[in-house]
């Protein structure tokens, strides 16, 4: 089950489990938008997969108890801003590969 994570890795802007701007990577990485796109450029600083968005669980119990109420959304945060000079470095060989190819 996703942990959906409370807030980005890199700039620390909170992610509530509702957020639209919550991007993951397949190991859980969790970053907003804004950074995947601006900064990351779609290049997970972790693993170097790409992301999508991540979804968003039911606030309400609409069949079997799987709802937010019963697996609530993680509180760890997990701050570790990004060096941009050596992700450059590190994204540049790879982001031209579409996430699906790497």
């Amino acid at each position: 089950m996703l942990e959906l994570r409370p807030a980005c890795e890199n700039c620390n802007a909170p992610l509530p489990p509702d957020s639209t701007d919550a991007m993951i990577c397949s190991f859980e990485c969790t970053f907003c938008r804004h950074c995947v796109e601006s900064i990351l450029e779609n290049v997970c600083p972790n693993c170097g997969g790409g992301f999508c968005a991540r979804p968003i669980r039911p606030k309400n119990d609409w069949k079997a108890g799987d709802f937010l109420g019963a697996h609530p959304a993680s509180t760890t945060v997990r701050h570790r801003p990004v060096d941009s000079r050596f992700h450059q470095q590190f994204a540049e060989a790879i982001k031209s590969i579409p996430p699906e190819q790497r």
